[in-house]
């Protein structure tokens, strides 16, 4: 057995299962006046003719021989390195005698190869990134443009807004009075002291240290009450509160989200009120209470799958900073989240514009979905809010979800059971779709909620693949206490929503044609549903239209090849979508490539009908 370090010296080097250990001497126990002790214990392998040169004071390494016990100097007797590393030590006269002993090394210690964050110590050094204020030094030196945001009466934000008005849920919309909103808030004399009452001091809640933006843990309410008492010269550090979800508390009761959220709330109309409430799972994210200190800071993020907020300042004042979510900006805040351009890049400086709005006590405002924001507290406020995930942009917020999948954004931190209220949306408008009172959807919402047929036709698809592991994942998420058969729910919502906008389709490949004219296409086929002119085309839908489908893939095929590099112009995409692009061009690349067959068979009159479809998808890569 090795020993890293042997705290003791000894006089007697022969053989001996119990060594006997004198004394160890320390420059801590030695006089300081006084002349090291030449009475230096050797081993069998030190050097007979040469002076010991070693500092008396330090600890001396040895190590044991695992056939005959004996110790020896590791300085001696090893072979350099790290005494530490070796696991099976034999010396020199042992491994003489049998040539089959060998010296062994432990295994190293393992270590993680996933992307971390990393820190700018030059910044660190300076003392940058331990200070809270330093985004207000960068926000001096930035170009940051006045809102062109509207500012509504309450009575204004309504349906009948989003029914007239276009831009409606795409811009923040600021009311600056209440009054008209259908909304219930604490008195303006509510403070956190109330807060603490209401919801009790030992509750634990969640504070991000403003100047690494990162948890600080150990909070309960009680503590941070003393915390936010204090004077601000008197805060040690600059903390914030963010994340506090009071749903279920004594306070919950005082609070009542606009009518308008409540009208547009997924979870408030979609999932089931039976399954909702005190002992049931379901996601709660409708009411927040924040509080922030002078100088706090929030960086810049989007609201988890690209949620929409509503906002109310009850004391105190906001300043929040906006970029649109726009392809290239959503884009630029990808490659910015989670990487190492966090720590020294401003985000501000990757994208075409940023806004300034201004919020004082008594202000509300309503951030549509997939917005980029950061938000600067310049006295000590008190604010809330919630969250909620609508049918007007559905394809925003499915965007912002890919970019927290693809940024590996924890699952605590991503909107909760969000595939499971998709399912439970999209069942629910399907049965609309298909009452006899012949609901019709705006034709906002009719495009809008394409996005999430899509959505649930892929999780559909993976439930029919082969990969076990990713069917697991898609039927945990799916209610089947409401949806009995998902892949029929998924593609007669398609389906109909299709329809109902406009367009028609034949296959299940995705691809949509808008209607010539007016008139209802009858099918030929007596395998396909019949569109009887009286009654309407959803008289006779049939959902599976074939009688078995297949998809079969091939093994993952890498090679090299050459190819040009997509460029800023848009010249790449028509050489790109060329069918035959191998012209030998280009710089190295490596490819990535498989085939997909999918199959399809059903019965007709006359015998069967069979449908071969091949795809290829590629990836390439450039090195360089």
């Amino acid at each position: 057995m090795a020993r890293g370090q042997r705290r003791s010296t000894r006089t007697n080097v022969q053989k001996s299962p119990e060594p006997s250990p004198p004394s160890n001497r320390s420059p801590s126990t030695a006089p300081l006046d006084s002349e090291p002790s030449k009475d230096i214990e050797t081993c069998p392998a030190c050097p007979t003719d040469s002076v010991d040169v070693r500092n008396p004071y330090s600890k001396e390494q040895w190590i044991r021989c695992d056939i005959c016990m004996t110790w020896y100097h590791w300085r001696c007797a090893g072979s350099g390195g790290d005494v530490d590393a070796v696991d099976k030590w034999y010396c020199k006269a042992c491994l003489d005698t049998n040539p089959a002993l060998s010296i062994t090394f432990k295994a190293p210690a393992r270590k993680s190869f996933r992307k971390r964050t990393q820190r700018d110590y030059a910044n660190l050094n300076a003392g940058l990134q331990s200070d809270p204020r330093r985004w207000i030094r960068i926000l001096e030196e930035k170009s940051i443009k006045n809102d062109p945001f509207k500012r509504l009466h309450g009575g204004d934000v309504g349906i009948h807004w989003l029914e007239e008005d276009e831009t409606a849920m795409t811009e923040p919309v600021v009311i600056e009075q209440p009054d008209g909103l259908g909304m219930k808030m604490p008195p303006a004399d509510f403070t956190v002291d109330d807060v603490v009452k209401l919801i009790g001091e030992d509750t634990p809640v969640e504070v991000i240290d403003v100047a690494s933006q990162s948890t600080s843990p150990g909070w309960t309410l009680g503590k941070w009450n003393d915390y936010f008492n204090l004077e601000p010269e008197a805060r040690e550090k600059i903390c914030n509160v963010i994340s506090l979800e009071i749903s279920g508390t004594k306070l919950a009761d005082m609070i009542l989200p606009p009518k308008i959220v409540r009208d547009l709330d997924w979870v408030e109309n979609y999932w089931p009120s039976t399954r909702k409430g005190k002992g049931h799972v379901y996601p709660k994210v409708q009411l927040y209470c924040l509080m922030g200190v002078t100088d706090a800071w929030t960086d810049w993020h989007i609201d988890f799958a690209g949620s929409s907020v509503y906002y109310h300042i009850l004391r105190g004042s906001k300043i929040f900073y906006f970029i649109r979510p726009t392809p290239d900006n959503l884009a630029a805040y990808e490659r910015w989240s989670g990487t190492e351009l966090q720590n020294y890049s401003w985000l501000g400086d990757m994208v075409d514009e940023v806004f300034k709005v201004e919020l004082n006590q008594g202000n509300t405002m309503i951030i549509p979905t997939g917005w980029i924001h950061a938000v600067y507290t310049p006295v000590d406020t008190l604010v809330f809010g919630g969250n909620f995930l609508h049918s007007y942009n559905v394809p925003t917020q499915l965007r912002v979800r890919n970019i927290e999948i693809a940024t590996q954004v924890p699952k605590k931190f991503r909107f909760p059971m969000f595939t499971k209220l998709c399912w439970y949306v999209g069942d629910k408008i399907l049965r609309d779709l298909k009452s006899a009172s012949g609901t019709t959807l705006p034709g906002r919402v009719c495009d809008s909620m394409s996005a999430l047929a899509d959505f649930l036709v892929s999780e559909a698809r993976v439930l029919e693949g082969v990969n076990e592991h990713g069917k697991k994942d898609v039927k945990e998420q799916i209610p089947s206490e409401r949806v009995k058969d998902a892949p029929a729910v998924a593609r007669e919502l398609r389906w109909r929503l299709r329809f109902a906008g406009g367009y028609t389709s034949e296959d299940d490949s995705g691809h949509k044609s808008r209607k010539s004219d007016a008139k209802k296409r009858k099918r030929t086929s007596s395998a396909s549903p019949t569109l009887d002119e009286t009654s309407g085309p959803f008289k006779n839908f049939r959902p599976k239209l074939w009688d078995s489908f297949v998809e079969k893939s091939t093994d993952l095929e890498t090679k090299s090849e050459r190819g040009r590099r997509p460029q800023d112009d848009e010249s790449w995409v028509e050489h790109w979508t060329d069918a035959n692009i191998a012209d030998g061009a280009g710089e190295m690349a490596e490819v990535e490539s498989r085939r997909y067959t999918c199959i399809k068979v059903r019965r007709t009159a006359n015998g069967l009908e069979r449908q071969r479809i091949e795809r290829v998808v590629e990836e390439w890569k450039w090195t360089e």
